[in-house]
């Protein structure tokens, strides 16, 4: 049987002991999960701003493409005509 003193101590460590190591606990993983979210944060919107300079990018490839198009597609009419041209001349 646990004397009076044990008994003082055992209620000490229930009523002040656990409480404390709990608000300690809940402390520590407080200052981690924000900590963790600011670094979540940042990592999104370094990702964010990679797709939009991604997304600029492949606009800008897109434009020049649409120009080379332009080019060739036009180009290939005057160079189809300039060839048909040359089948109507008579040799010299």
């Amino acid at each position: 049987m646990m004397t009076d003193e044990q008994f003082k101590i055992v209620a000490l460590i229930i009523v002040i002991g656990i409480p404390m190591f709990a608000m300690v606990l809940w402390g520590i993983s407080d200052s981690f999960f924000k900590n963790r979210r600011k670094m979540l944060e940042s990592q999104a919107k370094l990702t964010a701003e990679k797709a939009a300079q991604y997304a600029a990018h492949t606009e800008r490839l897109e434009q020049r493409v649409r120009v080379l198009e332009r080019i060739v597609t036009d180009k290939g009419i005057v160079v189809a005509d300039e060839i048909e041209s040359l089948r109507d001349r008579p040799l010299n």
